[in-house]
């Protein structure tokens, strides 16, 4: 009998300090650019976000919401078969944030890896997830996190600072008989890769003083993204997964997008045929928060009773590169 893969259960992080926008628009107005969050506010609908404390790292992030999405499973840190951690604000370049935080876990049985596809690395982690839970029938419990720590990597003098707030979410996966994962679909374009992104550090520029000083080892948006990207780019996964798996728009309980702007939301939402109050959003009250942004919005969304048991639930993300990823899973909590 084929094995299909359902979230068994989730959980979300978001650390102490909160950081407003009044906050940043007194850094920027002493600056000189008074206005510039109160536009970023307008265009975006985030209000504040998150930081973690400055001694953390990107795995002490992702590890509470690991541990109660696995003590919400029922599940102990050894019974973990892998770990698959989504982010591209790591604690390293080399090794995978996974297997330090396998370490910090206590996962000792499980094997681990990462998936840099920067802020769509949930879905994709959900799908890669699912398709190692039904092509192996020894892989039982399969942890998923994605986690973002951008803000530790950014200038806080540059004002795109503004969208970076720190967070984590968690899946747990097991494979049963019942209805779980339904599909996925995926999307790139690496003319985009300039746009924005760490250019140094890497082999393209190794880290140097002298790329230290110029800030290449800092995130940088050096071109901004068409907002078609994203409002012809959603849509289009989204339909592409309706139909490669038999589902209509009429079907999905919950559409979760990327969470970085919500006038987006709207726009994809209709362009999808799925009413907005079926797009639950997160970014209003925790901030930007990337490659954790979906898997927060999916657990606060269960936690507000607007997933439940049986529920279809479409996640598409979007990350620099361009990448893009879509997953969709009939909800069995």
């Amino acid at each position: 009998m084929a094995r299909i893969a359902q979230i068994v259960s989730t959980a979300r992080y978001l650390p102490e300090r909160m950081v407003t926008n009044a906050e940043l628009t007194a850094r920027f107005t002493a600056l000189g650019i008074p206005t510039v969050i109160d536009k970023f506010a307008a265009s975006t609908g985030i209000n504040q976000r998150y930081y973690a404390p400055d001694d953390w790292v990107t795995s002490d992030l992702a590890l509470p919401a690991a541990r109660e999405a696995i003590k919400r499973a029922g599940r102990k840190p050894e019974d973990v078969d892998l770990i698959i951690v989504g982010t591209d604000s790591p604690d390293y370049i080399t090794p995978d944030t996974s297997v330090v935080l396998q370490h910090k876990l206590g996962a000792k049985n499980a094997g681990t890896f990462d998936v840099g596809c920067a802020c769509a690395s949930f879905p994709a982690c959900i799908a890669i997830a699912s398709g190692l839970i039904a092509a192996n029938p020894g892989l039982k419990t399969v942890l998923v996190v994605g986690v973002y720590m951008m803000h530790r990597l950014s200038d806080p003098n540059d004002p795109i600072c503004f969208l970076y707030g720190d967070g984590a979410g968690a899946a747990v996966l097991e494979g049963g008989t019942m209805q779980g994962f339904v599909g996925a679909a995926f999307k790139a374009d690496g003319s985009y890769a300039s746009y924005w992104g760490i250019f140094a550090g890497g082999t393209f520029e190794p880290a140097s003083v002298e790329a230290v000083k110029a800030g290449r080892t800092q995130v940088r948006l050096v071109t901004p993204y068409p907002a078609e990207v994203n409002h012809d780019g959603w849509p289009e996964l989204f339909k592409r997964l309706a139909a490669e798996n038999g589902f209509t728009a009429d079907d999905v309980d919950q559409l979760i997008l990327t969470q970085v702007r919500k006038p987006s939301i709207a726009i994809v939402a209709e362009r999808c045929g799925v009413p907005l109050e079926k797009c639950h959003t997160i970014m209003e009250k925790y901030g930007y928060t990337g490659s954790a942004c979906i898997a927060m919005a999916l657990d606060d969304a269960i936690e507000l009773g607007k997933i439940k048991r049986g529920d279809l639930v479409v996640m598409i993300g979007s990350g620099v590169g361009y990448n893009m990823a879509a997953s969709a899973i009939r909800m069995t909590l």
